[in-house]
């Protein structure tokens, strides 16, 4: 098994993929009201209570498949869709092109998704620890859609 010095490091790429986030998201309250929603859109202020549970999860659930597995197949998924994850917002809220955001977290849901089954060979509870950022990926592709067909 690999030492607890690592789990700073996970938590610091999860951090650096939200503050892109958070940079890009910078204006976005006002932004995000001014757009058309559907009516099961969550408030603004909802995001960053719910995103900071997930990153903390994310955070948790790499470091411990990569204590039990290094570097492998399983941690490079993990990276690539957390660089997926930081793309995203730049995409919808900084440039506004709600139909390549979608088109991005169409494949961040599938990379997810990989990680999950990934993480499932390698420990079980590191993959239902990334199951509620694969749900919320889930509803934020369906809002980015509702939205990229709203204000279209």
């Amino acid at each position: 098994m690999r030492s607890w010095w690592g789990f700073p490091v996970f938590l610091g790429l999860v951090a650096a993929a939200a503050a892109v986030g958070a940079f890009a998201a910078r204006d976005a309250g006002s932004r995000y009201a001014e757009l058309v929603q559907p009516s099961w859109a969550p408030p603004s202020w909802l995001f960053s209570p719910v995103w900071t549970v997930l990153y903390v999860l994310i955070a948790v659930a790499g470091f411990t498949v990569w204590r039990r597995a290094g570097v492998g197949l399983a941690i490079a998924s993990w990276l690539a869709q957390l660089v997926l994850n930081a793309a995203w917002t730049p995409l919808f809220f900084a440039a506004g092109r709600y139909g390549l955001a979608f088109a991005e977290i169409v494949l961040l849901w599938l990379l997810v998704g990989a990680t999950v089954v990934l993480f499932w060979r390698v420990w079980r509870p590191a993959a239902l620890l990334m199951v509620p950022y694969w749900g919320w990926v889930t509803f934020a592709a369906a809002l980015n859609l509702s939205i990229w067909q709203l204000n279209s």
